[in-house]
């Protein structure tokens, strides 16, 4: 038929979300023999997150609409989950795909991650596969450490690479995201000589909101913005006339605070220098994409 197309119109994408997820500490205990690292870290999972568009084509063909325009289609991390789930399955299907970002890329936030868990567990629906997330998780882990823990989509205690996962719920809390505008490379920062590769391993029980980021150290030399920020949101006060404690999440750049109360994240983020940009988000136990699932 003249004028027709495999591939729907934008208004027919079904629209999924992919959240940003903050490191509460993260410790290097090691370095395996294919050059990656073993971690020790929280991952919590925050309400901050990007929009895929998904739509099915019939034609097989996997296809960007729209992502970062620094980032070629090609190695777009959710081209590459939708192409790796379309080998894996050996489905005749396609894609289009639609990415809106609201995750700063290189803040540490896993958003390239985020997107990706969301496009194999949205294509698996869609695609009428019927994997179940262990699988869909080992697919991931070829993409990135992170991913696994969107697949799973629970704020977890993480181990390896970053993929062994225990389910653990966190007290409520507001989260105060400052990204100093800066993008930070991860294989960077773990090739760094200067990284803290032995750090002692603890258990689960032993995880306390004062642990650090080793990771802070290298970026903080680095990248002296990053460090101004951190320093800057230190010196802010907190409700109860002390001084916030600030972290750094991943590799960065993104620096984060932590509040019981919304009011007082806002109240600090009215002050945040328009050099940075900056949200607040609220944690969460439980992705949105696992709701909607």
């Amino acid at each position: 038929m003249p004028g027709s197309s495999s591939s729907p119109p934008k208004e027919d994408l079904s629209w999924w979300p992919a959240p940003a997820k903050l490191n509460l500490f993260l410790h290097v205990t090691g370095r395996y023999s294919d050059g990656y690292h073993a971690l020790q870290t929280v991952f919590q999972l925050i309400d901050r997150c990007d929009r895929i568009g998904i739509g099915v084509r019939e034609d097989g063909r996997i296809e960007r609409l729209a992502g970062l325009a620094e980032v070629e289609p090609e190695r777009d991390l959710v081209v590459r989950a939708a192409r790796l789930l379309q080998q894996h399955s050996r489905t005749r299907l396609g894609a289009d795909l639609h990415v809106i970002k609201r995750i700063p890329a290189g803040g540490g936030l896993g958003g390239g991650s985020s997107d990706a868990a969301t496009v194999l567990l949205a294509l698996n629906r869609l695609w009428g596969l019927g994997l179940d997330l262990a699988v869909l998780a080992q697919l991931g882990l070829s993409l990135g450490a992170d991913v696994p823990v969107f697949i799973h989509g629970r704020s977890a205690w993480a181990e390896g690479r970053g993929e062994r996962l225990t389910p653990m719920p966190l007290p409520p809390r507001w989260y105060l995201v400052i990204h100093p505008q800066i993008a930070v490379s991860t294989a960077e920062v773990f090739q760094a000589p200067e990284l803290t590769r032995n750090s002692p391993v603890i258990t689960i029980r032993d995880f306390s909101a004062d642990m650090g980021n080793v990771c802070e150290a290298v970026v903080r030399a680095r990248y002296p913005a990053i460090a101004e920020a951190q320093d800057w949101l230190c010196g802010q006060a907190d409700g109860q006339g002390g001084r916030l404690r600030a972290r750094m999440s991943g590799t960065g750049s993104c620096i984060f605070a932590t509040f019981e109360h919304w009011q007082e994240a806002e109240r600090i983020a009215a002050r945040v220098p328009d050099t940075w940009s900056s949200f607040v988000a609220r944690g969460l136990d439980r992705s949105p994409l696992h709701e909607m699932l």
